[in-house]
């Protein structure tokens, strides 16, 4: 192979052989260039590492995300490491990019538009200067810091200080919500635009249950509900029980005549979005209504409204924001309203009672879309008990 194909050939003379070593790095760098050209412009390889989009996902499925779907995003940091997203293999905090160049936000065309319920691989969305600031300047960092949880603050602080938007974690949710969409959530249901949203056939939700022997289940009940395990609750007189559990387990679990009811999210939670619990007491089971930004629209503006579109404003589109008083400035001027610049869209977990997602972190940038989840094509189940190949989930699409 010749990969200097549009240099003449020397006239008259004989033509050095490549050794071996030389052959084999050419088909070595050839392999690479493909491959990369492969995963940036039609599709990439994803695991999934937690069980938030359980049983539409399982830990441990391996899948193919089609760039192609919603057209293949231009890199925006081309001068990177092949096949590695933001650190070096076997490294922990070595960079594999270089911020040397960074090119716009570009996407090619593709066959088919965003659409509600699609389920998207994308960039975590907080990895910005706002919510990370060192400085103490920033007031969405104060806001944010005073209200999350430790728990919360600890899955924020896990990534570093700022990356490059493509260069952030990759996360996979569900497309709940489309630009110009309203979702509200009212007693663990989800509502779009005032109409009952997508519930998951599978999914997963959170339930207590109180078993006639005053036990958790054993192993052979916990294999027939598909479970890995519950923790135990309340006292010794009055012992319960939480599993995630679909309806079907449910209907099971009632059969065998223990007491199971649901296990509702509906105290105050800090933390979540948009991070002020004192002006709008929600959590996961209640929620909104937020309307989720579109291009070309506009939303008028004041201090109870600017916390939701607080980094839409400044991290995603580069506006400087001031706030006096009562009285907000954009980039220099007041303003008592806001067009936006791009789509946004609102990503839910199908396991929505362990589902870090748009609920604790807003919206989600057409930027950071990378692509739709497009086919299951490998699968195993393990745990300290067991290990084994889930042959049935193997060339099954993503719904």
């Amino acid at each position: 192979m010749k990969l200097f194909f549009w240099k003449r050939k020397t006239a008259g003379g004989p033509q050095k052989k490549k050794s071996k070593v030389r052959e084999w790095i050419d088909a070595a760098i050839f392999a690479v260039v493909v491959a990369t050209l492969i995963r940036t412009f039609l599709f990439e390889a994803f695991m999934i590492p937690s069980g938030s989009m359980e049983r539409t996902l399982l830990i441990h499925d391996y899948l193919f995300v089609s760039k192609i779907s919603y057209g293949p995003r231009i890199p925006m940091t081309p001068l990177a490491f092949p096949f590695a997203n933001h650190t070096l293999p076997f490294t922990k905090t070595t960079k594999a990019y270089s911020t040397a160049i960074q090119w716009p936000y570009r996407r090619l065309p593709g066959f088919s538009d965003i659409e509600r319920n699609d389920v998207i691989v994308f960039n975590y969305p907080c990895g910005d200067t706002a919510l990370y600031s060192k400085s103490g300047d920033d007031a969405d960092y104060y806001v944010m810091k005073r209200n999350m949880t430790p728990d919360t603050l600890k899955m924020f602080y896990s990534d570093p200080i700022y990356r490059p938007v493509d260069k952030r974690e990759t996360w996979i949710k569900r497309c709940v919500g489309i630009s110009g969409d309203t979702i509200m959530v009212a007693d663990g249901q989800l509502f779009v635009n005032g109409k009952s949203g997508f519930e998951p056939p599978n999914a997963l939700t959170s339930y207590r249950v109180k078993t006639r022997s005053g036990k958790p289940f054993n192993d052979k009940q916990e294999k027939d509900l598909g479970l890995s395990g519950g923790y135990g609750l309340g006292t010794d007189s009055s012992r319960y029980y939480t599993y995630d559990l679909t309806k079907e387990a449910v209907a099971l679990v009632k059969k065998w005549g223990d007491t199971i009811y649901a296990d509702p999210k509906i105290q105050t939670r800090k933390g979540i979005f948009p991070g002020d619990p004192d002006k709008y007491a929600w959590s996961e089971d209640v929620y909104g209504p937020v309307y989720v930004p579109k291009k070309g629209a506009t939303v008028q503006l004041d201090t109870c409204v600017l916390p939701f579109y607080r980094r839409v404003i400044v991290n995603y589109e580069h506006n400087q924001l001031e706030v006096k008083g009562d009285k907000i400035f954009i980039n220099g001027r007041e303003t008592k309203a806001y067009t936006f610049k791009m789509n946004y869209y609102w990503m839910m977990g199908d396991n929505r009672h362990q589902s870090i997602d748009s609920r604790f972190w807003g919206f989600v940038p057409e930027d950071h879309l990378i692509g739709k989840a497009w086919v299951i094509w490998f699968s195993f189940h393990k745990t300290y008990k067991d290990f084994y190949i889930r042959w049935s989930r193997f060339f099954t699409l993503i719904k």
